[in-house]
C-alpha cells in the first residue's frame, strides 16, 4: 500500500495542559475587560505581550501538575516559567486557582469536588512551595494579620521555616486568607465561582473572546474584587463592582469604562483569574475554539 493510500489519521485532541496553556491566551485576548490588559488596553508596564510569554512559560509547571506533582511544587514551577518576561507578575492568581484544576482533569474527574478534595490534600510541603513562588514575582497581598509576620508570604523563602514549624499547610494558608482573597476562597470553597461561569461560556454562542469579556463584566459586578481592595479600598472595589452593573445593564459603555479603569489604575485582577479557570473548564467540556 503506498502512502497516498493509507488511512488518514484525525488530528489528536489538544491535552489538558494545552488547555491549560489556551485558557490563558484567551483570557487575556478578551476585549474589553474593564481594568484589565486586553488586545486594547496596556498599562506602561504591563502589556499584551507579557501576558502571552507568561502564560507561555507557564507549561513546565502546568505539566508537573497533570502528571500528578505535588500541587504546591507544580505551582512554583508555572509561577517561576510565567515569570521570565519583562513584567514580572502576569498570571499568578490565575495559575493558582488552574492547577488544582489541572491535576483533577488529569484524573480524569473535573469537578469543584474533586478539585476541592485536591486542594484540602495539600501538605506542609506544598505550603513551603507556594511561599517559596513569592521570590519570583511582586505580588499585592493585605498585611498579615496582628501577631502572623512569620507567615507573611510576602517573606518568601524566609517564612518556610515558620511554615515547617507551624505545620501549616497550602490548604491551611488559602482558608485562612479566604476572607480577603478571592482565589483563596475559591480553594476553600470548590471553585464555585469558576465552575459556575464556565457554564455560562458554554451556554452562549459567538467568538470565545467576546464571551470572555461578557463572563468577565458579570463576575465583576457580581462581588468586589479582591485585587482591587488590596491595591486600593474596599471601597474602590464595591465602586468597580457597581459601575461593572451598570454597564451590564446597558447604562454604560464597556469600552469607556475600561479606559476608565486603566486611566485609574482599577484593576479587578481576581475576576482575570478566574475568567482563566472558567475558560480552563469550558475547553475541557468541549468549548470549540
Amino acid at each position: 500500500m503506498s502512502p497516498t493510500d493509507s488511512a488518514v489519521e484525525p488530528p489528536p485532541g489538544r491535552t489538558v495542559v494545552q488547555n491549560a496553556q489556551l485558557a490563558l491566551l484567551l483570557e487575556v485576548t478578551g476585549t474589553p475587560k474593564p481594568g484589565n490588559v486586553d488586545r486594547a488596553h496596556d498599562y506602561d508596564d504591563l502589556r499584551f505581550e507579557h501576558f502571552m510569554a507568561g502564560g507561555v512559560g507557564a507549561r513546565r509547571g502546568l505539566e508537573l501538575a497533570a502528571d500528578g506533582e505535588r500541587l504546591g511544587r507544580a505551582f512554583e514551577r508555572a509561577v517561576a516559567g510565567m515569570s521570565q518576561q519583562r513584567a514580572g507578575n502576569t498570571q499568578f492568581g490565575a495559575l493558582l486557582v488552574l492547577v488544582p484544576m489541572v491535576r483533577a482533569a488529569a484524573d480524569g474527574d473535573l469537578s469543584g469536588s474533586h478539585a476541592g478534595d485536591l486542594a484540602e490534600a495539600t501538605t506542609v510541603a506544598d505550603a513551603a512551595d507556594f511561599y517559596r513562588a513569592f521570590e519570583h514575582v511582586d505580588v499585592a497581598v493585605d498585611d498579615p494579620p496582628e501577631g502572623m509576620d512569620a507567615l507573611d508570604v510576602r517573606r518568601g523563602a524566609d517564612a518556610v521555616p515558620a511554615v515547617e514549624q507551624q505545620s501549616v499547610t497550602l490548604y491551611d494558608v488559602m482558608v485562612d486568607s479566604a476572607e480577603v482573597d478571592g482565589i483563596a476562597r475559591e480553594w476553600s470553597g470548590e471553585f464555585a465561582r469558576s465552575f459556575d461561569a464556565a457554564e455560562r461560556l458554554l451556554d452562549r454562542d459567538g467568538p470565545v473572546p467576546d464571551r470572555t469579556a461578557r463572563i468577565f463584566l458579570e463576575l465583576l459586578a457580581e462581588e468586589p474584587d479582591t485585587f482591587v481592595a488590596t491595591q486600593h479600598d474596599r471601597e474602590t472595589a464595591e465602586r468597580a463592582t457597581e459601575r461593572a452593573a451598570t454597564a451590564l445593564a446597558g447604562d454604560a459603555d464597556p469600552w469607556a469604562l475600561a479606559n476608565e479603569f486603566v486611566a485609574a489604575e482599577v484593576n479587578p485582577g481576581t475576576t482575570a483569574d478566574l475568567t482563566a479557570a472558567a475558560l480552563f473548564v469550558a475547553l475541557e467540556r468541549g468549548l470549540e475554539i
